[in-house]
């Protein structure tokens, strides 16, 4: 009786093992089944397929021999961190994240499709190469040149380039139009070492030190809390005291309104708005619009941000209200905030593919409120930006931010978007140690749009 008791033990542990055996492969089929797929019907079965952007302008081409990019080295560079490649090296990219969906995979069968097969994306392919052009002719240190090796031959000394991130999005249909990360590589120049962080997609997977653009979230906060705001004024002599910390400002503002301390992107007067607040409502807020959280685009995780949740104290929170402290802000969830405001306070979440489904929309703002960001950032460049001198037919409502890294640079940052029914697009541009605010950012985003605007008016 105990040997068969035994038995029975066995062949019951046996069947946990086979159990828990086909569990796992479940999981794995269902993470990988496509990848399985894809590596027998390409070498065996002749399937191919092929990733284009919304134009329809091919961005990459795989069969059974063959990994193929656009023919043009240009537009592969500008539109890497969306491709990415046939290997996985960024983890952005559509190639190795939507195998599936491009192979026409299907679960219940196995089997992928032999015949072509087609993913379209919301990315405009011209849109990113008059990024990438603009950020590529930003350097450090002067142009590129040509100098001669040790056997005589020419070869060309790069200048060196900043690392930066840019996204323009439909903000009414949520449509991913552009992202573009710098440093980037060409998928197909396998002979040259990549620059370090070329496979991080600046735009989706780090966060930054935001400097004033987070003075948006302070405002938002502000006009929901404070029912007294528009009859407040605010003091600037370059430096405020709270608790004997000083804050300091960039500028010297003297007497101002609340309209005109976001103009002047005021730390004094920012600084005192967050510290009236109090660090719940701050936190609060933070956390509502999103910034700590990792979103997703169309699959694709994006970074989380920062900022001090347990108590700090009124200094430190003055510095937090400004963008300053441990403020770190995705770019993907800054762009989802300006996108709200444009929208009318609802946000209609960002789609890189184009599979015919309706994005995902809701409301991240009260009306009212966007309506008065709305009023505010219209008034930053009209006031404080230049206005149409600096944005020639651009009817753009925009944030500026010139964020202290700690090493004796300054982030540069412009986001904002376009108050036109004909061209509802939503933006954000940053560069790493780039700078001022307007002057990197703001002119870089002035020259990208101008731009595209001339290429679809054409």
């Amino acid at each position: 009786m105990k040997r068969i008791s035994n038995r029975a033990v066995s062949v019951l542990f046996l069947a946990f093992l086979v159990i828990c055996g086909m569990i796992v492969y479940v999981i794995r089929y269902v993470d990988d089944g496509a990848k399985w797929a894809m590596y027998f019907s390409r070498i065996n079965s002749g399937s191919t397929g092929e990733l284009t952007d919304r134009n329809g302008i091919r961005l990459a081409f795989f069969s059974g021999s063959e990994n193929s990019f656009s023919e043009d080295d240009f537009t592969r560079r500008a539109n890497y961190h969306v491709t990415g490649d046939y290997w996985g090296r960024t983890g952005t990219g559509v190639l190795s994240r939507f195998s599936g969906e491009l192979q026409g995979f299907d679960p219940i069968s196995g089997t992928t499709q032999v015949e072509n097969s087609r993913l379209k994306l919301n990315i405009d392919s011209r849109l990113n190469n008059i990024i990438y052009k603009q950020l590529f002719q930003l350097t450090k240190n002067g142009e590129d040149r040509y100098s001669l090796d040790e056997n005589g031959n020419d070869v060309i000394i790069r200048a060196e380039r900043y690392n930066a991130a840019v996204l323009v999005c439909n903000y009414r249909t949520g449509e991913l139009l552009g992202m573009v990360s710098m440093p980037t590589v060409d998928p197909l120049d396998a002979d040259t070492v990549p620059q370090e962080g070329a496979y991080i997609n600046r735009c989706l997977s780090a966060a930054f030190v935001p400097g004033s653009v987070f003075k948006l979230v302070t405002a938002i906060a502000a006009i929901e809390n404070l029912p007294d705001l528009d009859s407040r004024s605010y003091y600037c002599e370059k430096t405020y005291d709270i608790a004997g910390v000083p804050i300091v400002c960039s500028g010297v503002h003297y007497t101002q309104n609340f309209a005109q301390a976001l103009a002047n992107s005021c730390n004094v007067a920012f600084s005192q708005i967050a510290v009236s607040l109090g660090q719940d409502t701050m936190v609060k807020y933070v956390k509502e619009l999103g910034l700590l959280d990792r979103h997703e685009l169309d699959g694709i995780p994006t970074a989380k941000g920062s900022y001090p949740t347990e108590f700090v104290g009124d200094p430190e929170l003055g510095w937090s209200g400004i963008g300053q402290s441990t403020d770190l802000v995705c770019p993907y969830s800054l762009l989802r905030i300006v996108s709200a405001i444009a929208n009318d306070g609802v946000i209609v979440e960002p789609k890189l593919i184009m599979d015919g489904k309706k994005a995902e929309s809701s409301r991240l703002l009260e009306r009212t409120t966007a309506e008065k960001m709305k009023e505010l950032m219209a008034f930053n460049v009209s006031y404080h930006y230049g206005g149409d001198a600096t944005f020639p037919g651009l009817n753009i409502c925009a944030k500026t931010g010139t964020a202290e890294t700690g090493y004796g640079t300054t982030h540069s940052w412009f986001a904002g978007f376009l108050n036109d029914d004909a061209h509802p697009y939503a933006f954000v541009t940053f560069v790493e140690d780039g700078g001022d605010g307007l002057g990197t950012a703001g002119v870089l985003t002035n020259r990208i749009l101008q731009y595209y605007l001339k290429e679809l008016s054409e």
